[in-house]
């Protein structure tokens, strides 16, 4: 596709997803409950989008064993290369 909706990301275009690595694009990391209350998203629904990202190339997971193990986040270099380009796809769709 051409044009200014080409350029945008469709692993990005989902809201949550964006705002997850918005997120993490400002932190150099991230934990899971920290993520899930930000967004203000269930647990499963934060594991579904962050698999997602994950999927992508776009995000990282360390998981943290023994009691009250947890999830830690960091965007990648793909990640804050392709948050970016779809920043920069929004703007420029949004400037008409």
């Amino acid at each position: 596709m051409s044009g200014p909706l080409g350029d945008l990301d469709p692993v990005l275009t989902p809201p949550k997803r964006l705002a997850a690595l918005a997120v993490l694009s400002n932190a150099t990391t991230t934990d899971f409950a920290f993520l899930r209350d930000h967004l203000a998203v269930s647990d499963s629904d934060l594991s579904k989008q962050m698999a997602a990202l994950i999927e992508a190339g776009y995000v990282s997971a360390t998981k943290s064993r023994g009691r009250g193990g947890s999830t830690t986040y960091k965007i990648t270099r793909d990640g804050k290369k392709a948050f970016e380009a779809h920043k920069s796809a929004l703007e420029r769709l949004i400037a008409g």
